[in-house]
């Protein structure tokens, strides 16, 4: 479906019901809302039934509620400010098991990524780095923990490991303005999507060098703009972005790059190991029953 809810909303405005007028009244003014409601919920919001929901969303040429549900969450994920973050969150934890819903809306993402995730697609993205001169890796904001995190184990690996955290559109072009056909770029940014990483992106990948990118949708602005896209369901709890299945498929691009440069890796850490002992990088851990 290429239009979006509210587009949809004014096509149909003239074959709606009064119960309809209602449903449709209420998500052009606060979808924000309403995206993150169920069927059930949103029918007493506005004094309708459930089944009028549903059938409202099928009547817009959804396969159901959850899928009309999924749209509005898509397209209100990159228009939120972080006010209306906290207003939602607030409206959705209002009453609840803090911990339990946050740790269960984590597992349900990793669930989700684990089945989207496209393994041929992975396996290309790593090939690409195994074969690459240069790896740059760009996430700003939010992301740049996740680009620290891919970059600090990849730097184990490969000699040639640039991590890009400048938020600033000049600042990201001054470090990747070398960037060529023989390097690979893995691009991290989910909404509210990071313009200048982006357009890093975007340039890397006019200039003929493998735009791999880690997103949570092949139809986002980052995706648009890359070879390969490793989907990884994000959303958010808060005002704080859920990176729980981000990192976990980050983990999954470590593992396996290591897989294939054991070698490499375990002579390096060889000597990692003596160095680390020496100047005592780490704290001895002395068994109790040594004392």
């Amino acid at each position: 479906m290429n239009q979006d809810i509210l587009s949809l909303l004014q096509t149909h405005a003239g074959s709606f019901s009064k119960g309809q007028r209602a449903i449709a009244k209420y998500i052009s003014e606060s979808y924000d809302k309403a995206a993150f409601m169920t069927a059930s919920r949103l029918g007493r919001t506005v004094g309708v039934s459930e089944s009028t929901v549903v059938r409202f969303a099928v009547d817009l040429g959804y396969e159901g509620y959850p899928s009309m549900q999924k749209a509005m969450q898509e397209m209100v994920m990159n228009r939120l400010t972080s006010v209306q973050r906290i207003e939602v969150a607030n409206d959705r934890l209002s009453g609840q098991d803090v911990v339990g819903m946050v740790l269960q809306f984590d597992m349900e993402k990793l669930r989700q990524t684990a089945e989207t995730v496209r393994r041929d697609v992975f396996q290309a993205a790593i090939d690409a780095v195994l074969k690459a001169k240069r790896v740059y890796i760009l996430g700003v904001r939010s992301a740049a923990p996740l680009a620290n995190f891919l970059g600090y184990y990849l730097n184990y690996m490969f000699r040639n490991v640039h991590i890009v955290t400048s938020s600033g559109t000049g600042e990201m072009f001054e470090r990747i303005v070398g960037v060529n056909r023989d390097d690979v770029v893995i691009a991290i940014s989910f909404p509210r999507y990071s313009t200048s990483t982006v357009k890093g992106a975007q340039y890397c990948r006019s200039i003929g060098a493998t735009v791999i990118s880690l997103t949570d949708t092949t139809a986002s602005p980052l995706g648009e703009n890359s070879d390969y896209v490793l989907v990884a369901k994000s959303d958010m709890m808060s005002l704080v972005d859920s990176l729980v299945a981000p990192l976990s498929v980050i983990n999954a691009i470590i593992v396996a790059i290591a897989a294939q440069r054991e070698k490499e890796l375990a002579d390096s850490f060889n000597k990692l190991e003596h160095i680390w002992d020496e100047f005592h990088v780490y704290e001895k851990q002395v068994r109790p029953d040594a004392l």
